[in-house]
């Protein structure tokens, strides 16, 4: 049987965005008519320096912001067409998310930060979802408990098992390991793309770190809010 290879859908495209905010030092620049396109299954890296607009890049293709000028399409929609609770649909549906900051709800446990988007969602079976998901990322062991009880490398691993419990198409990460030590970061890393090849989601992270970026199949390098490569 021949491979098929399925990436030949668009799944994010980015026409001209830029995003522009007054200051107490008047108007800035933070991305200036960027373009670029994620096709299906695809990885890709958004690299720069601090302030270079990576995580503002991320944002705006997530439906997190709205762009000053230019157009977000995630499978041909406009987000521009929709509104606030239509983005946070097409999001809620679509999407999974990995920070640099976890944001794990302290007042939950493992098991049920990663319930609590399956049960938004309105999933069947959505405490055996979050339980498997969890087992998925090794921690069948911490599941009852909470965020202060677990390490950097383990809220981070909750935070994965999270946002791939509801089987996202696209998942976007924001510096994914920046608050991990290296070995650590490596663990996160190793895993991070193992479970993305195994479910075929499109993966957009943002990370200054080039171990990272070079697990992606592309990058695209940003310098003053512009793409430069």
């Amino acid at each position: 049987m021949v491979a098929v290879d399925t990436r030949v859908a668009v799944k994010i495209e980015a026409l001209g965005l830029s995003k522009h905010v007054t200051s107490s030092e008047g108007a800035l620049t933070i991305l200036s008519d960027v373009s670029c396109r994620v096709l299906s299954g695809e990885s890709l890296a958004i690299l720069g320096a601090s302030g270079s607009g990576k995580s503002t890049l991320l944002g705006l293709l997530a439906g997190l912001d709205a762009p000053s000028e230019g157009q977000v399409l995630i499978d041909g929609q406009d987000l521009g067409e929709l509104n606030e609770d239509g983005r946070a649909a097409l999001r809620g549906r679509n999407m999974g998310f990995v920070f640099q900051s976890f944001q794990l709800l302290p007042s939950l446990t493992a098991l049920e930060n990663v319930l609590l988007p399956l049960e938004l969602a309105g999933q069947e079976n959505a405490r055996d979802k979050a339980q498997a998901a969890l087992s998925r990322v090794g921690l069948d062991a911490r599941t009852h408990h909470y965020p202060k009880q677990l390490s950097g490398g383990e809220q981070q691993r909750v935070a994965i098992a999270r946002a791939f419990a509801t089987q996202p198409s696209i998942l976007f990460a924001d510096e994914p390991t920046g608050n991990l030590d290296a070995a650590t970061g490596q663990r996160i890393i190793d895993l991070l793309f193992g479970l993305n090849d195994e479910a075929g989601t499109t993966l957009v992270l943002v990370t200054h770190d080039p171990n990272l970026a070079s697990r992606c199949e592309r990058r695209l390098l940003l310098e003053a809010g512009r793409v430069v490569s």
